[in-house]
C-alpha cells in the first residue's frame, strides 16, 4: 500500500497514525509483533529510515515497546507483581494464569563485602555464592537477579538451582522448607550495559531495582538479592501484611 500524503503532514507521522489505529482495532493485539521494518517499508512504499522514526515515535508514545534482537511488541498491561512476606515468582505469575520460566545464566563465588556482608550476616571475607538468573513470563524477560548465598551452608546451591529451577525447591533441598522476606529496598534506575542486554532493552529506559533479604524460620539470613525488573512490564504491588 503506498499512502496518500495529507497535506502539512510528515510521511512518518502518518504511518505512525496508520499503525496506531491498526493497534487502536487490535489487528495487532496486546503483546503481539509488528511486522518487521522490511514488511513495514514496502506496506507503505517508504524507506526504513522513514518506518523506523515512525516506530521510535509509537514507543515514546507507550504503544510499542522494542525488544532489542526480538522486535517490536504491543504494549500490554503491566504485570503485577506481588512483594509480601512470602514473595515467590513462579506462585506470584502463577496466580495470574502466566507460563513461567527462571534461567540461570552463570554462577560463581565471590567473598563477602560491604552490603552484601551485612546482609547476610557474614564476616567479611566469607565465601558467597553468587546465581545470575533471568525470570520470563510468556515468553518475556521480566527480570534478571542477582541471588547472593552463604557458600558454607549451601555448597553447591547453583548446581541445585540447575536442576530445580526454583529457588524455593532449591533452598528446600539444603532443609529451609520456609522463608520470609525480610525488607525490600525500591528504587527506579537506569541500567547498567549488561543488564540492559540481558532484559532486551535500551539503556535510556529505566528500570525497577529490588534490593532484598529473605530469613529462613529463625530469622537467619539465606539470601540476599539484586533483581532489575523491567520498568515497562511489570508494575510492583506491595501487600502490607
Amino acid at each position: 500500500m503506498i499512502m496518500e500524503r495529507e497535506a502539512g503532514v510528515v510521511l512518518w507521522k502518518e504511518i505512525a497514525r496508520e499503525l496506531a489505529a491498526d493497534i487502536g482495532r487490535r489487528a495487532i493485539a496486546p503483546g503481539g509483533q509488528l511486522p518487521t521494518e522490511p514488511v513495514l517499508a514496502e506496506r507503505f512504499g517508504v524507506n526504513r529510515h522513514t518506518v523506523r522514526r515512525a516506530v521510535a515515535s509509537l514507543e515514546r508514545d507507550g504503544l510499542v515497546r522494542v525488544e532489542h534482537g526480538r522486535g517490536t511488541f504491543v504494549r500490554e498491561a503491566a504485570v503485577d507483581y506481588i512483594l509480601s512476606k512470602r514473595t515467590r515468582f513462579s506462585e506470584n505469575l502463577g496466580r495470574q494464569d502466566r507460563s513461567t520460566k527462571k534461567r540461570l545464566l552463570r554462577a560463581f563465588a565471590m567473598e563477602a563485602r560491604g552490603d552484601v556482608a551485612r546482609a547476610l550476616e557474614l564476616r567479611p571475607g566469607a565465601p558467597v555464592t553468587v546465581v545470575e538468573v533471568l525470570a520470563e513470563a510468556d515468553g518475556h524477560v521480566l527480570a534478571h537477579a542477582l541471588q547472593h548465598f552463604p557458600a558454607k551452608r549451601f555448597p553447591d546451591i547453583a548446581a541445585v538451582f540447575e536442576k530445580e529451577r526454583s529457588i524455593t525447591r532449591t533452598l528446600a533441598h539444603f532443609g529451609v522448607t520456609d522463608y520470609t522476606r525480610k525488607v525490600t529496598r525500591i528504587t527506579a534506575r537506569l541500567p547498567e550495559a549488561d543488564v540492559a542486554r540481558a532484559l532486551r532493552q535500551p539503556r535510556s529506559r529505566p528500570v525497577l531495582q529490588t534490593v532484598a533479604v529473605n530469613v529462613d524460620a529463625s530469622g537467619k539470613p539465606v539470601e540476599f538479592g539484586i533483581t532489575h525488573f523491567a520498568g515497562d512490564l511489570v508494575q510492583l504491588v506491595v501487600e502490607p501484611e
